[in-house]
């Protein structure tokens, strides 16, 4: 009988980062869930979706051999940019690469597939096992195989010290911690495991709104760089009513020679579709909630949790872009 891969476990959200007895936690890495098995020299690279990755990413497969046969892994598929950080635009660039092109991808931007669970060890199912006994397999593995490139081993700890300082790492990339049960076993689909994502307070300018001036649902942001031109770093999430009547107060609708005139921007991360806005001067600073991934070009990669207007600080204040 053939086996195939079980769809992935997953995390539920969580607002407190403290480690509770009983329970492991690990680095939240910037990347893709991936799930990834070698059964008798065939090869399977799977989507947390279902898709198959393979093609986009050879050097996964090319090196499938270090791993012990029958055997699968779940994990995050990453990309490192040559200054250490996670690089997610670069590594959802490459899912699009096939051929030719992918392997130029390999020398380009490898990707690397951090290793944090076992599935399956040489035949055996061990989704049944409790995560302390297949955390002890797995590191098993990477000792006994000695796994190098692209195959990497995540960091696991149960000690609340190393935890927080792994929320420090937001500088590299790092989202966060995701916190497992130690006698739990792994569950198919189920949110059995636990997430907190770093998120840290930082102000911008309103340059834009969706919706009106009188009436804005979505305020559009910006930074000035060194040389004095305004920035777009991202959008916040849609505002509540209160919020909403409380930013239009403070709008003055775009005059002409505005910085962003004739720019379009992007209605959501990796879609073509563009957003309806309209223009404000760039004069009311607010104060948003941001999470750690930036693009290739430092914007904030995610819609910024909206707190509140700051009248009282003006441009100036805000650090450069």
């Amino acid at each position: 009988m053939t086996w195939t891969l079980p769809e992935p476990m997953l995390a539920a959200p969580v607002s407190d980062p403290a480690l509770l007895p009983g329970w492991a936690g690990e680095p939240k890495w910037d990347g893709f869930q991936a799930l990834v098995s070698v059964d008798a020299g065939r090869v399977v690279l799977r989507s947390r979706r279902g898709t198959e990755m393979l093609p986009a990413f050879p050097e996964i497969g090319a090196r499938a051999a270090q791993l012990p046969d029958a055997t699968a892994l779940d994990g995050e598929l990453v990309v490192w940019d040559a200054a250490g950080r996670l690089a997610f635009e670069r590594l959802q660039n490459r899912l699009a690469r096939r051929g030719a092109g992918a392997a130029r991808a390999v020398e380009e931007w490898p990707a690397h597939f951090v290793a944090f669970d076992l599935l399956r060890l040489s035949g055996t199912e061990t989704t049944s096992w409790p995560y302390r006994r297949r955390r002890a397999a797995l590191e098993s593995v990477f000792a006994a195989r000695r796994l190098s490139a692209p195959w990497a081993l995540c960091p696991s700890a149960t000690e609340a010290d190393v935890v927080r300082e792994w929320l420090t790492w937001a500088s590299v990339g790092m989202e966060g911690v995701v916190f497992k049960r130690l006698d739990d076993t792994y569950r198919p689909s189920v949110r059995g495991w636990q997430k907190y994502k770093v998120r840290e307070t930082s102000e911008a300018i309103v340059g834009a709104v969706t919706g009106s001036p009188a009436a804005p649902r979505t305020p559009l942001l910006g930074r000035y760089d060194t040389d004095g031109r305004l920035q777009y770093v991202g959008r916040t999430t849609t505002l509540a009513r209160t919020a909403g009547a409380a930013v239009a107060s403070l709008l003055v609708p775009g005059r002409r020679g505005h910085p962003w005139t004739g720019w379009s921007f992007s209605a959501g991360w990796g879609t073509k579709e563009t957003l309806n806005v309209t223009l404000v001067e760039p004069e009311l600073v607010v104060e948003v909630g941001i999470d750690v991934p930036r693009d290739a070009s430092g914007r904030w990669r995610h819609p910024a949790l909206w707190h509140r207007t700051r009248p009282d600080l003006s441009p100036a204040d805000i650090p450069t872009f």
